[in-house]
């Protein structure tokens, strides 16, 4: 499926039902007076975040979304039906902007969170309700007012505990098929990545947690160059930065070349995505000669804590998810998954 984080549509709620212009007829009644009922209300556009959703590939093609139409009223004092709803479903970490006035109109969070982002028109009041002493046979109803429209841009940045950056075969997505239960392409060969891959890991006595795989960061990502640009905001809203290093390329005189290219794309995108916590992996340890290149990176550090892995082999890869699961878990670590139960909204989904 076509990875999409970005998408405008369209969408209008429902206008409301016309009020009904009606006289009580009956036998032996001759002037049964005025019986014309309200109008239904249109119905509202509602976003719903579910996890059910990933991408925003369901816009792809379908741009103009509309509620339904409030119903006409009806004699007898029967109102018109009121129009359904639209639930627009739309995955966890999508901004909702007006497109017109470039206002951020919802962050999307939380599993089960929703909120009406264009209101029904309401139904115009039938004969009935204009009857006064003065006015006993009025002959004239209202109209139903017309539900809002907008033209929206909706912008998906992916909600992760940990996102796995590096340079492209530094080993993301073998390392995120060995935590977690998803199935990324592996090849030998660059950008064999070329979408996201969020993967779910269930550390041993812990609360599972989400890992995403961030593809296409190399020299000049920030400024377009690969597809940096396209994934780095999807780093924004990770809590923590896995930093994998592959330990077969290290330049023994300058070990940290690597390293701090990477770094230097994140603080050109973003002074907040440059300070974020990152946890430093050496990966491809299995590899030989990799002892001594590990050692140079490590004085180059300044002997910060480094862990070292083989993604490919599942060295040092149980101690590097307990690791994780143990800063996650921290008192004062931010969240944005948190669920939460879904309102019960029963209408037309999209």
């Amino acid at each position: 499926m076509k990875f999409i984080d970005e998408v405008s549509i369209f969408v209008k709620a429902g206008d409301g039902g016309r009020g009904c212009v009606s006289f009580r007829r009956e036998k032996f009644i001759p002037k049964g007076g005025p019986d014309g009922g309200d109008g239904g209300k249109g119905g509202d556009v509602v976003f719903l975040t579910t996890s059910r959703k990933r991408t925003l590939s369901q816009f792809r093609f379908k741009k103009i979304l509309k509620a339904k139409n409030g119903e006409y009223g009806q004699g007898a004092l029967k109102s018109g039906k009121k129009g359904e709803n639209l639930i627009i479903e739309v995955p966890p970490g999508t901004l909702v902007f007006n497109a017109g006035s470039g206002e951020l109109l919802q962050d999307c969070v939380n599993d089960g969170d929703s909120f009406i982002v264009a209101k029904g028109g309401l139904g115009g009041k039938g004969n009935k309700r204009f009857t006064t002493s003065t006015n006993r046979t009025p002959r004239y109803a209202q109209p139903g007012l017309p539900g809002e429209s907008f033209t929206l841009n909706l912008e998906l940045k992916l909600l992760a505990d940990v996102g796995i950056i590096g340079y492209p075969n530094a080993g993301k997505s073998t390392l995120i098929s060995r935590i977690s239960s998803a199935r990324p392409k592996v090849a030998d060969y660059p950008f064999t990545t070329l979408t996201p891959n969020l993967g779910v890991v269930s550390p041993p006595g812990g609360e599972p947690f989400v890992v995403a795989d961030i593809p296409g960061l190399i020299d000049g990502a920030h400024k377009g160059a690969g597809l940096g640009i396209k994934f780095l905001k999807h780093i924004e809203r990770n809590r923590i930065l896995l930093h994998l290093v592959d330990c077969t390329t290290i330049d023994l005189d300058d070990p940290l070349k690597s390293y701090n290219a990477i770094n230097r794309e994140l603080s050109g995108f973003s002074e907040k995505l440059a300070a974020k916590q990152q946890l430093v992996v050496l990966n491809k340890m299995d590899m030989p000669d990799t002892e001594k290149s590990a050692s140079a990176f490590i004085a180059a550090l300044n002997h910060k804590p480094v862990f070292k892995i083989s993604a490919f082999t599942g060295r040092g890869v149980e101690e590097l998810v307990n690791k994780l699961n143990q800063i996650i878990n921290q008192p004062d670590s931010e969240s944005f998954s948190l669920p939460s139960e879904s309102d019960g909204l029963q209408d037309h989904y999209v």
